[in-house]
């Protein structure tokens, strides 16, 4: 028997849908947690050890680190075309706070075509976290 990726779980149509994984303020109970409540939680999630969090105050910063990254813990979402419009507006896309690119995660079944938003900005006098966001603001 094959083993069915979460896309064929849950119906999703890649052209209106993106799977998005989430590591701070957008993760259930935390302060931005009602702008993916529209939107289907798919269950907790790890990345591969290619990135870094560092603490920007009241919001994480993630960005790729493939020399000393470690697997950095949250959640995967499907969102839909709306929802991704709010979100990339609340992570300041377009203001260059963040970007929306691909990130690996450590799960096999999802290999491909899942997004995260990368901080934009210079990290080196930021504290570096460890592997889960967990700050309440």
């Amino acid at each position: 028997m094959r083993s069915r990726s979460i896309r064929e779980d849950t119906g999703m149509n890649d052209e209106s849908q993106t799977l998005i994984f989430v590591y701070g303020t957008l993760k259930r109970g935390f302060c931005r947690a009602p702008f993916l409540s529209d939107q289907q939680f798919l269950e907790e999630a790890c990345t591969a050890p290619h990135y870094a969090l560092y603490d920007c105050g009241a919001y994480p910063a993630l960005v790729k680190d493939n020399t000393t990254g470690i697997r950095i813990q949250g959640e995967l979402w499907r969102v839909d075309a709306r929802g991704l419009e709010l979100l990339d507006e609340v992570e300041g896309v377009a203001e260059q706070l963040y970007a929306r690119e691909s990130i690996e995660l450590e799960s096999p079944l999802i290999s491909t075509g899942v997004h995260a938003y990368f901080y934009l900005h210079d990290v080196s006098q930021l504290p570096r976290l460890g592997d889960c966001w967990t700050r309440q603001t």
